[in-house]
C-alpha cells in the first residue's frame, strides 16, 4: 500500500518531483585509496531517471523528518540499519513547495558494496570516487547538487 504522500507533484519552477511531502536521500561517504569515495545505487532501468547513479532515497511520509526518512529508504534500498550509519550534514534542494534533502553519513562499519540486499529499484550500487563523479551517468538532481555537496563533503573529511 503506498503511502499518502507518494506520488507526483509540481514544484513552483515547474518540475515534477515524486513525493507529495518532498523526498530525501542518504549520500553515504568514506576515505577511499584515492579520496573520498561515495556509494552510489544504480537505479533499475523501469524507475525515474533508470539507468543512471543515485543516492538511495524516495518520498518522506507526512511529517517525517528528512533524516528518518533518508535512513528508512537506505534500509528498503540497500538493506542497511541506522546503526550501520553514522549521520552528518543535511544539504536541502528547495524547488519552493517541493525539496529534496541530502543526508551524509558516514559507515560506523566497513560497508561492502557486494554484501549490500538491493531491493527492485537498484540494478547495483557501488563505492565511487568523489573525483570521478562527472565521468558517469548521474541521477540529474545529484548531478545538480554536486556543486553544493562537494564542499560538505570536503568539510566532513577533516
Amino acid at each position: 500500500m503506498l503511502a499518502s504522500t507518494d506520488g507526483w507533484t509540481t514544484c513552483a519552477l515547474g518540475h515534477r518531483h515524486w513525493g507529495r511531502a518532498g523526498a530525501a536521500g542518504l549520500l553515504l561517504h568514506r576515505d577511499g585509496e584515492s579520496g573520498p569515495e561515495v556509494l552510489l545505487q544504480h537505479r533499475a532501468q523501469w524507475s525515474h531517471h533508470g539507468g543512471t547513479w543515485g543516492t538511495p532515497g524516495g518520498a518522506l511520509h507526512e511529517g517525517e523528518p528528512a533524516h528518518v526518512g533518508a535512513l528508512r529508504e537506505v534500509r528498503e534500498e540497500l538493506g542497511l540499519a541506522p546503526e550501520d550509519l553514522v549521520l552528518g550534514e543535511r544539504s536541502v534542494d528547495d524547488h519552493g513547495g517541493w525539496s529534496y534533502t541530502t543526508v551524509l553519513a558516514r559507515p560506523a562499519r566497513p560497508i561492502d558494496a557486494a554484501d549490500l540486499r538491493l531491493d527492485g529499484e537498484s540494478d547495483g550500487a557501488a563505492w565511487l570516487p568523489v573525483a570521478s563523479l562527472d565521468e558517469v551517468d548521474l541521477h540529474p538532481g545529484l548531478a545538480a547538487s554536486l556543486s553544493r555537496l562537494r564542499p560538505l563533503l570536503a568539510d566532513a573529511r577533516g
